[in-house]
């Protein structure tokens, strides 16, 4: 661990402060490692992967002896150092061995320390400049898309969809616009085997073969002329598309968890407006959004106020309209010297 050094002068305070923990925290960076042995797919994955990283992205370029598995070597101190040194919270580790071929390795830090790891086996690999469509701005925030429900029943693709949502969410934002929204990644699995269970318990090296396979796509957004003010919304490949599999997995230390989960105290003011104590039918989603739920009752659109018109007045039915008939009638059975009378009473009164 890299030893507290009191900062000199103004530059190196705001560079320490930086580093402090925040209630809004910095985007993720994440290191990129190749291990001791990388071939030509486990390379090009990284590259691909470094891309839709980018800015958020850091590569080594020498080889290191890394194994985030072994718990008898030092790679887990390696990984606390490159952490604290870089200001780093995530690495991606490249190895391709004789027993696990085209490895990647995903690796989770909090507050310094391996917080939880998975293994993939790259299967299939299309690159982005086999693609010949437009890509995505660098730094661009994208879109997830998860499209199975294992994501929210199976530990292992629970704990993999908060992996991946730490590795490719970006900035937080408070708002966005629809024309910023260029590309959207694609996480789906292959169909569910029969034998699958979600029972930990159940789980174990052997049968990893029963997971399905995990498959990243990425398009880039693009919006049509729809006639209206919502554009139809077409999806273009833009580039990678990885088929992974699952291999071995280091679950998070509960302790550890439940700090890395903890949220700062919440304003006064938020108190005030309910959104601290009183949670009732409130509840927050994994990205840190609050969502609501509103009960609203049956209305009784009788008593709506509406514009007071004769013709809208429910005592103008049928009888009114008989007198008014009736009135007509008298009107048109008056004569003409009737009629003029008035008038010719005033012309002899001037």
């Amino acid at each position: 661990m890299l030893r507290t050094v009191k900062p000199r002068n103004a530059r190196s305070k705001r560079a320490f402060v930086a580093r402090q923990p925040k209630e809004v925290e910095d985007p993720r960076t994440c290191i990129f490692v190749k291990g001791t042995h990388t071939g030509e797919i486990v390379t090009q994955a990284m590259k691909e992967l470094m891309a839709l990283k980018r800015p958020n992205a850091l590569a080594f370029n020498k080889k290191n002896e890394v194994r985030p598995f072994d718990t008898a070597s030092t790679s887990e101190t390696t990984l606390e150092f490159w952490s604290a040194k870089n200001d780093a919270s995530l690495f991606l580790i490249g190895q391709s061995t004789k027993k696990r071929p085209n490895g990647l390795t995903f690796v989770r830090m909090f507050d310094g320390r391996v917080l939880d790891i998975i293994e993939f086996g790259v299967e299939k690999l299309v690159g982005m400049a086999e693609f010949k469509t437009p890509k995505c701005t660098p730094g661009n925030k994208p879109l997830l898309h998860f499209a199975s429900d294992l994501f929210e029943t199976h530990p292992r693709f629970i704990q993999l969809k908060s992996m991946l949502i730490s590795f490719f969410n970006g900035e937080t934002i408070e708002s966005i616009c629809l024309p910023g929204i260029e590309h959207v990644i694609s996480i789906t699995l292959s169909p569910t085997p029969t034998t699958l269970t979600t029972d930990v318990t159940d789980t174990n090296p052997e049968d990893l073969t029963s997971l399905p396979k995990v498959h990243i796509r990425a398009y880039t957004i693009k919006l049509k002329a729809s006639g209206t003010r919502i554009p139809k919304v077409g999806l273009v490949p833009m580039g990678p598309s990885l088929d992974l599999v699952l291999r071995r997995h280091q679950a998070p230390d509960p302790d550890l968890l439940k700090q890395s989960l903890r949220r700062p105290k919440l304003k006064k003011q938020d108190v005030e407006k309910g959104v601290g104590k009183k949670r009732k039918n409130m509840e927050v989603d994994e990205m840190g959004d609050l969502r609501g739920r509103v009960h609203v009752g049956k209305q009784d659109l009788s008593k709506l106020q509406t514009r007071k018109m004769k013709g809208l007045k429910s005592r103008f039915d049928e009888e009114d309209v008989e007198e008014m008939d009736v009135d007509q009638e008298d009107v048109e059975g008056m004569d003409v010297d009737q009629e003029d009378t008035p008038l010719q009473t005033k012309k002899q009164r001037t």
